[in-house]
Order: structure tokens, then sequence, then C-alpha cells
């Protein structure tokens, strides 16, 4: 069996006017308010504790995340390139023309940049 252990506490005259209030609202003695308002105090202060270690491996995973964004990024850009390349090239070939690699080069980099910017505008 449980049993209760007396406590005494003071409360402010402010504290004392909203439990006054509170207990009226809901039509319960001030002593069971207090009680409810003490059970409710603990188990947010106990919450909290749960709710910052919740928000910091929330915030670790969205690190984590970010991090496999950028490295995705950067692998999607050397796809595209290489793609701009390839069509450089066979470009050039089909075309019969004799230009150099330098030419072909800047030819596929313009061609990455239209892309790129293509593909990343309307964003911040």
């Amino acid at each position: 069996m449980l049993t209760a252990t007396k406590r005494t506490i003071r409360l402010r005259p402010e504290q004392e006017r909203a439990l006054l209030a509170l207990a009226e609202r809901r039509g319960l003695p001030p002593y069971r308010t207090l009680l409810q308002a003490i059970d409710a105090g603990l188990t947010a202060i106990a919450g909290g504790a749960a709710r910052d270690a919740d928000t910091r491996e929330i915030a670790e995973e969205v690190g984590t995340i970010a991090v496999r964004l950028i490295e995705l990024e950067r692998v999607l850009d050397r796809n595209l390139f290489v793609a701009c390349a390839a069509y450089a090239y066979a470009r050039n070939a089909a075309l019969g023309a004799r230009q150099g690699d330098e030419a072909i080069a800047a030819e596929a980099r313009a061609a990455f940049d239209r892309q790129r910017g293509l593909a990343t505008e309307g964003r911040p």
C-alpha cells in the first residue's frame, strides 16, 4: 500500500490567486487542484529531459542527412558533367569536326553550366 508524505509549501500571493481561480473553474477543492498541478509539473519536468534527448538525436540525424545530401549533390554534378562531356565528344564526332580536347572540354563545361543552371533555376 502506498503512503502519502505530508509536505508544507508556501505559495506566493499570485500563485494562490491562480490556484483558487483554477480550482473554481474546475469545480474542485484548491487542495485537489494543487495536487494536480504538482503532478502535471513533475510530469512536465521529467518529460523535458526526454524531449531534450530526442531533440539532440534529431539534430544529429539532420546533420548526417545534410552531409549525405552534399555528397549526393557532388556525385550528381560529376554524372552531369560526364554526360555533357560525352555529348560534346559525340557531337564533335558526328559533325566531323576536328576540334582539340581543350575546345571540346570547353563545350562540355558550357553545357554543364547551362544544365546546372536549369536544374537550380528558381532555387535560393
